[in-house]
Order: structure tokens, then sequence, then C-alpha cells
């Protein structure tokens, strides 16, 4: 039997949390998965439960949360032979998409099942580590706005991000790769290990996650009219071909700026004025699907967006009926 640790973030995202330990077991142990559950209670908890995992030689660990949970547990898993699997339950599970193609939870425990693992990039600013995104500027102070919001979704994210661009103000940073040095004014540098920050948002279309680089993308200040355009390619997958748009591929790099917010994996928090991004080749073994469709401008978008409104749509009929069950069975016990 592979045995397996299931760590569950009870407040991450909008889905229901309850009944999923069944849910996994009985999909999971057809394929020879033992399946233990344990919820998270405080900050840290997650990665402390991966490391005791890791000592006691489990197979794997299934992270339930958001990206902000994955990147928790992850860190914690970094340089070990414990596989990490995600059920992307949280508000942009952008590296669940990134891996999956999809938020749909059986579709996740489908790949999980037929056990295909590979060696996966991990990204570090200043030894921090980030398997989605890094991110500086506009896009940082979204993340800021948005951690700070009561509802979630991409609904909200929109909301977030047009409420920042009325009054943001674009910085100037200086980038030091190996070959050369550059000072530039931009709106957003965001350094990528995957191809979106999550909700289906792709910063860096052509970036893999197993390519032993990062991809630095700067947006360019532009005027009212490029910046509007961009914002709708980065939700249609052709961003890396916008004229603001400039692209580094890079092993490592130097970034300064003016001390302020950043994020992390979607995750707010406040940078230093110098950050050193690196990238750490093959540090996370990840449950991948192999017969995932490669990427298309505009078309992977779209299946996207349709895919996971049917699925929104089945997991809230399906809690709907659940609790209509459960007044009805507490109304005509049997």
């Amino acid at each position: 039997m592979k045995r397996t640790l299931l760590i569950i973030n009870p407040i991450s995202g909008t889905l229901s949390k309850e009944g999923l330990a069944m849910r996994v077991c009985e999909r999971l142990a057809p394929a020879g998965f033992e399946i233990e559950a344990v919820e998270t209670e405080y900050a840290g908890h997650g990665s402390e439960l991966a490391r005791a995992a890791m000592r006691e030689g489990y197979h794997a660990v299934i992270a339930a949360g958001g990206d902000g949970t994955v990147n928790e547990i992850a860190s914690a898993m970094r340089s070990g032979r414990t596989a990490l699997g995600i059920l992307p339950m949280g508000s942009g599970n952008g590296l669940a998409r990134h891996l999956y193609g999809s938020i749909d939870i059986d579709h996740a425990l489908d790949v999980i099942s037929r056990d295909y693992i590979s060696e996966c990039d991990c990204g570090t600013v200043n030894d921090r580590p980030f398997f989605c995104t890094f991110g500086l500027g506009f896009d940082a102070r979204v993340s800021k706005e948005f951690a700070d919001m009561r509802s979630r979704g991409l609904t909200t994210y929109i909301r977030s991000a047009v409420q920042q661009y009325l009054t943001y103000t674009p910085s100037t940073y200086e980038i030091y790769t190996s070959e050369r040095g550059i000072r530039l004014k931009a709106f957003v540098v965001a350094v990528c290990n995957a191809s979106q920050y999550g909700n289906n948002a792709f910063i860096a279309p052509g970036a893999s996650i197993q390519d032993g680089l990062l991809d630095i993308t700067v947006i360019h200040v532009g005027n009212a009219l490029t910046r509007a355009i961009a914002g709708v390619e980065l939700f249609t997958g052709r961003l890396d071909r916008n004229i603001l748009i400039q692209t580094l591929r890079v092993r490592s790099a130097t970034i300064r700026h003016l001390p302020g917010p950043g994020h992390i994996d979607g995750d707010p928090v406040k940078m230093p004025e110098t950050l050193r991004v690196m990238c750490h080749p093959g540090e996370i073994r990840l449950f991948v699907d192999p017969d995932k469709s490669p990427f298309r401008p505009f078309i992977t978008p779209i299946e996207s967006l349709r895919d996971d409104s049917r699925y929104l749509m089945r997991e809230n009929t399906r809690n709907a009926i659940k609790n209509i069950k459960e007044k009805l069975g507490k109304i005509f016990p049997l």
C-alpha cells in the first residue's frame, strides 16, 4: 500500500471540505493508496505535518487547499522523496491549473491515482520558496487588496484589480542577470516558475516548471489603451505577444526596487530593496498529468473557463443536495 497523508486546510477557498477525506479514500484506495487525513489547525501546521510524513517514509502527501497552502506544504518537501499531489480548493489554484489543466477535484484524484510523478523546479526569492509566481508592482498591490477582501473568486479578483488600477503608480526596477543589467519603469515585474497566477491569468504562457529556468515577465508602463489590451491578453494566453511585454529567461537574477509589497504564490509579503531570485531544478516531486493538452492561446483559456463553470455548478449542486438530505433527515428521522 502507498501510505499517503491528506492535509486539508479547512478555511481555504469557498468549497465545502465536508466528506472530502471519504471521497479521496474511495477514489484512491482501488489504486493502492492508504489515506490518512488531518486538518490544519494553525499557520505552519501543514509544513510540520509534511515534514513528519517525509521522515516516516510516506509515499505521498496531498494538499487540499489553495496556492498558499500548497506553498507551505511544498516548501517543507523540497529535496525529499515523498511526492506531492494537489486538490485545488483555494481561490486561484495556479499550480494545480498548471499541472493538471483543471480545478476539478475528481480529475486531480484521477491524476494522483495514476501515480505519475515528475521532478519539478522550485523558485526562491531571498531563500523563500515559490512554486508558481513571485511578483512586484501592480499585481502585488492586487494580491494585497484581494487578500483583505471577504469574498473570493475571479469576480472579486477583477474588482480588486480595477480598484488598484485607478490609483496605482508604476515603480522603477533594476534587473541584473548573468548576461546584462537593465533599469526600467514597469507596471509589473513577475518572476514565474509556472505559467499563471491562478484564475486562468496567464502571466507567462511559455513558462515550464521543468526547464530549470525562471521566466521574468516585465509589463512596461505604456498608456491606458495598451495596458487595457495587456489585461485582456493576460486572460487569453497571448500576453507574451503584447508590445508592452519583455521576457527574460534566467537561472538566477538580482532585482532592486523601492522596498514595498510583493507576493509569493499569491500571498502578500513585504519585500526589501534587493532581491535574489533563483531556480532550483528538480527540487520537488509532483504528481503530474502526462496527458495534459499543450497550451493553446485563446482555446485553452476558453476551455478552462467552460470547465470551471461546469465543475463549480456540479460541486455546488452536490453540496446543496447533501444539505437538503441532512435537513430532511432531522425532520423525518428513520
